[in-house]
């Protein structure tokens, strides 16, 4: 079936029919930022859900991996500032207690609120007032660029986007995620709410979020960390009234929730705690997917390449090591490697290049590395970001 997606301008995770949101200051970080918010479908919608894969899971987490076995959810809640993580059985009392204020605004069973919460572990949630914030919290069409803001720690922009399928059928995709640092492979911190107004078979939404996550949210990598509180979120309400979508007629579905998670898997490789410029590294040409995708991941993840990046140094023997110790298997002799538009290494041999204008280049703010295996057909591409001062500044400080 033939079919077109756009970007729908300012859109958010909202978009999509019968989707509302909204956000209050609730205190929990600053008094004067957006840290509580609500989002609400409304009617019931097959959800779908991924998860951290740190070991240590934040409560939130463990109550919405419960509450997700239904295959179905109408809410989330989410606040920032406090991660309700490491906090024990309290933790868990208070996460089931969020979930049952919320349902109780609402008119909603319990069981049928998603929570998540992202900030400082270890420290429980001020219940006084996460209570009266929910209370507060105006739901609109609108809202979703205040959930998007509500949901920032570090990140310095909020991170939304939606996009508009068209053709024989019409539907919207639409999300919002946040993320800056403790990021690395296979979610990181980072929270993810996507939504969507087309029918689905339940079965499918799963596999279908399994395949966009896997080639963009967890092919991002900020600095090696992973925390407790990942959640990838998607709901499916089927106002759109579309044919339902199963694997067999899922082209169209699947490429646009590719488009709306790859926008922000970069928007948060992009935003890196104290970043100043997005790595794009492309490994193509490999014997298989996962291997390609392997490599990707352990140069866009390595410390000393985001360190040369940071510096414009064309020090491209880091990205080789990287490579080499990615544990694919590689043949020196065939491998190819750009910086840019810059050929550096060809048969795996080094090219004669302009230092200068290469690392003219580099002082760009967005960087490509193209590493071409020669041992097949097989292409990946992971996002990052360099390395630079301030990441630390930022950390040496993040509870005081």
């Amino acid at each position: 079936m033939a079919f077109n997606w756009q970007i729908i301008d300012f859109g958010s995770v909202t978009s999509p029919e019968g989707f509302v949101a909204g956000a209050v200051c609730a205190e929990i970080k600053k008094k004067d930022k957006l840290d509580l918010a609500l989002l609400y479908s409304e009617v019931p919608a097959i959800a779908a859900g991924l998860f951290t894969t740190n070991k240590i899971k934040a409560a939130p987490v463990l109550l919405s991996q419960r509450h997700l076995q239904s295959q179905r959810a109408q809410a989330i809640v989410v606040n920032s500032g406090c991660a309700n993580a490491c906090t024990g059985e309290r933790g868990i009392a208070d996460a089931i207690r969020v979930a049952s204020l919320t349902a109780k605004k609402l008119d909603i069973l319990p069981d049928g609120v998603l929570v998540a919460s992202t900030g400082i572990i270890g420290v429980p949630l001020p219940m006084d007032k996460i209570q009266k914030g929910i209370q507060k919290i105006d739901l609109s069409k609108d809202g979703g660029h205040e959930l998007a803001e509500a949901i920032m720690t570090t990140d310095t922009f909020p991170k939304e986007v939606a996009v508009v399928v068209t053709g024989r059928e019409q539907f919207v995709i639409g999300g919002v995620a946040k993320g800056a640092g403790m990021i690395h492979l296979n979610l990181a911190t980072m929270l993810c709410f996507l939504t969507t107004d087309a029918r689905v078979e339940a079965n499918f939404l799963q596999s279908a979020l399994q395949k966009a996550v896997d080639i963009s949210l967890n092919m991002v990598t900020i600095d090696g960390e992973t925390s407790p509180s990942d959640s990838v979120f998607l709901l499916a309400n089927g106002l759109a009234k579309n044919s339902p979508i199963s694997e067999e007629n899922s082209e169209a579905f699947q490429e646009a929730l590719n488009e709306v998670c790859l926008y922000l898997a970069k928007s948060i490789a992009r935003d890196g705690e104290g970043a100043t410029k997005l790595i794009e590294v492309v490994v193509e040409g490999a014997a298989r997917e996962t291997e390609a995708r392997q490599a990707a991941r352990a140069i866009a993840s390595s410390p000393l390449v985001k360190s040369a990046i940071h510096g414009s140094d064309p020090n491209w023997g880091r990205v080789m090591a990287a490579l080499g110790r990615s544990g694919v298997g590689v043949m020196e002799s065939k491998i190819d490697l750009y910086m840019n538009q810059f050929c550096v290494m060809r048969a795996g041999s080094p090219v004669a290049f302009d230092k200068r204008e290469l690392t003219e280049s580099l002082n760009s703010k967005e960087i490509m590395l193209r590493l071409s295996l020669n041992m097949g057909k097989r292409k990946a591409i992971a996002w990052g970001c360099d390395l630079s001062e301030e990441y630390v500044t930022i950390n040496s400080a993040y509870t005081t």
